[in-house]
């Protein structure tokens, strides 16, 4: 439905005064005799009448009112609960027929002037009709379908939903506890008798490991109805048993604890399965395994921290650098601490080289070793010595120091700094540092520049040099501790200065990185109801970046299968997305010509195993009866559809009609203009082929 209406900005009055400039003007123009017959005369004075009124009313802002009117038929949405729990504890007669007469249901509000949708967990197109849904879906979340019910239908007519569930929930909140604003009307799936089961229901462990050590795996145990039986629990890893354990079922608990001890053997993923040995007259047994994926890392990276001297620095720099539990320090100052011959991974050298001698051994332990090191000078550091180490910094005429702050280098990007760190590091007290010409060399980053008071230098304070494989840093500053201290004292936790000096012992332990192709998992491990996306980076022999490198991708799970795929790494990194996967390990090779020459690419990736529908056969009836309460609403049965369906119609629920209001200025229609300018035109024609004087 649509109507207009025409106001003015100015008393309706003056319209008059319009017409009458009009009239005045026509008259003025054609009162006189003219060479052309009486009709002719009359019309041109119209046609001038007209046109004069109407750009003389155009003087007083009118302004043009659009209302219009829609009508929103009533909807009743069918919201499916179309998880596997479903299924797999529903009577399958019962349920297919239940799908059926719901759709009649739908055809037949359709008659009466309804509009229906169907809406599924899933994220994708609903089916066109009830049958045809399936139930697939490895988690249930009612809320967050009722959510998105809500949101999609904000501003429709949205009369009432018909939820088809057996009201198990495993992810979300329940639903139990949103305000709705329309009805729900549950029909009820799925048994609520309790069943005679054994439930693998979770297990515990940590998902990253140490090789050689020996990790706890537990297992949890719910059952129902064989309190008092024997039970045999197995850990099985690659489909072999690796320890059996024979337990009794606790008869008073229903949840009982089978733990494990497990040597971590080997790097990379690896896959464990435990499972309890089926019971005789057991409901089912799809809920007696479960799967676990441990990543089996090498021990914990070892720094060595060597000092020329006793210092504050230390205890801060090693606080640091424990914070990571993946890292752990040996302190060594000549005369207080032996040198213990271990296999280092990165070292921290303390003002050495030194003036004075004793830390000699430190130095050729990581010359031998070629292990990457963070250099740190101070006022016992020999710079000269220090020079002769070719780290990436020459430092000549230090002959005074100087008292400095940091200032973040924001462009470096090597690796990422804290984002409160500009501002923490600016109320950092001031370190000393050598007041002398420094010299960066090749390969050289700076992370941090040297600032005075408020004014930011070029001379580095901290930086990262690369040569070959190796990688070295250098912080120039002495008595650092107190930067900890201070933002400590100040938040609490020293944040920054923890970060800083994590990521760099990260980053001088990490092998360089040289391939040409390096392509990777978006995430390490993904749900078998995750899509799984795989992203490329391809570098020339600069290790520049490059992009449209054409790669194949082969995947391989745990039983040999592979599936292969190709694609283009892009510039905005589009990847390749190769849907989903069911639970295991699998491993993929990529590879490319790159230039000319073939490169190559391994990895792993873990997918998991849901199994949340399985564990649960019981239906909550209770939860959807709630639903329906709290919405003014009944549950409802399968056998019962024919009162819901005289529920819905008895509600008989109204259309809505909408109205929109648009207010737009006559002046601004252009093809008013157009008009006008027609009928001068005719006008002027007439005038001319009649012969105007």
């Amino acid at each position: 439905m649509f109507s207009l209406k025409l106001i003015t900005t100015y008393s309706p009055w003056l319209i008059l005064a319009c017409l009458a400039v009009g009239a005045l003007y026509a008259w003025l123009l054609y009162s006189k005799r003219a060479p052309w017959p009486k009709g002719i005369n009359y019309g041109l004075a119209v046609l001038r009448f007209v046109v004069v009124s109407f750009l003389s009313f155009l003087l007083l802002g009118p302004l043009v009112r659009y209302i219009s009117n829609t009508t929103l038929k009533p909807t009743i949405v069918f919201a499916v609960d179309n998880s596997r729990s479903v299924s797999l504890f529903s009577d399958s007669v019962q349920l297919k027929q239940t799908q059926q007469n719901l759709q009649q249901l739908i055809d037949k509000l359709q008659d009466k002037g309804y509009n229906t949708s169907i809406r599924t967990l899933a994220t994708t197109q609903p089916p066109q009709s009830l049958p045809q849904v399936k139930f697939e879906e490895e988690v249930t979340n009612l809320s967050q379908l009722l959510r998105n019910v809500q949101s999609d239908y904000e501003n429709q007519n949205l009369a009432g939903v018909v939820l088809l569930s057996d009201g198990i929930v495993n992810q979300g909140i329940s639903p139990t506890y949103a305000h709705y604003n329309f009805a729900v009307y549950p029909v009820a799936l799925g048994d609520t008798v309790p069943k005679k089961d054994v439930v693998l229901a979770s297990l515990r462990y940590n998902k990253v490991n140490y090789s050689g050590n020996r990790f706890p795996l537990e297992a949890e145990l719910q059952h129902d109805g064989f309190g008092g039986a024997r039970a045999t629990v197995l850990l099985k890893e690659n489909g072999k048993v690796v320890e059996r354990k024979n337990i009794t079922i606790d008869q008073r608990q229903a949840i009982q604890q089978v733990p494990f001890q497990v040597m971590a053997s080997g790097l990379g993923k690896r896959h464990y399965e435990v499972e309890v040995v089926p019971q005789q007259g057991e409901f089912t047994t799809l809920n007696n395994t479960k799967h676990a994926y441990i990543d089996v890392v090498k021990g914990k990276i070892k720094v060595l921290v060597a000092a020329a001297s006793p210092h504050p620095d230390i205890k801060a720099l090693r606080a640091a650098i424990e914070s990571n539990e993946n890292y752990e320090t040996e302190l060594y100052i000549p005369g207080l601490t032996p040198l213990k011959q271990q296999d280092y991974d990165v070292a921290v050298l303390h003002q050495l080289p030194g003036r004075t001698a004793g830390g000699e051994a430190a130095i050729n332990l990581v010359r031998r070793k070629q292990l990457p090191a963070l250099y740190i000078l101070g006022p016992q550091s020999d710079m000269s010595a220090f020079n002769s180490l070719r780290v990436g910094l020459n430092i000549n005429g230090a002959a005074t120091t100087d008292e400095v702050t940091s200032a973040v280098n924001a462009n470096f990007s090597t690796f990422k700094i804290a984002e409160e760190a500009t501002e923490r590091m600016q109320k950092y007290p001031p370190a000393t540092v050598p007041y002398a010409n420094y010299q960066l060399t090749p390969n050289t980053e700076t992370v941090l520049y040297q600032q005075v008071g408020r004014v930011k230098t070029n001379r580095p304070l901290l930086t990262i040099h690369t040569s070959g494989d190796v990688r070295s840093a250098t912080l120039l500053a002495s008595g650092t501790w107190q930067w900890r201290l201070a933002e400590a004292a100040a938040h609490q936790n020293p944040v920054v200065y923890d970060k800083l000096i994590t990521n760099l012992i990260q980053l001088l332990s990490a092998p360089r990185n040289k391939k040409r192709l390096n392509v990777y998992p978006v995430q390490n491990e993904y749900t078998s109801s995750d899509e799984i996306r795989f992203e490329a980076e391809t570098y020339n022999e600069a290790l520049e970046p490059i992009y449209g490198q054409n790669i194949t991708l082969k995947v391989t799970g745990e039983d040999g299968a592979a599936k292969s795929f190709t694609f283009a790494n892009g510039e905005n990194q589009a990847g390749v997305n190769i849907g989903s996967l069911s639970g295991g390990r699998y491993t993929y090779t990529a590879t490319a010509r790159i230039g000319g020459q073939l490169q190559q690419d391994k990895g792993e990736f873990v997918v998991e195993e849901l199994q949340l529908e399985a564990l649960n056969a019981v239906a909550n009836h209770t939860l959807l009866y709630q639903v329906a309460s709290g919405s003014g609403s009944r549950l409802y049965y399968p056998t019962q559809l024919q009162q819901l369906e005289e529920d819905l119609l008895k509600a008989d629920y109204k259309d809505l009609i909408y109205s929109t209001e648009e207010m737009h200025d006559l002046v601004d229609m252009k093809w008013l203009f157009f008009v006008v300018l027609a009928l001068v035109s005719i006008e002027w024609f007439t005038r001319k082929y009649n012969g105007s004087y």
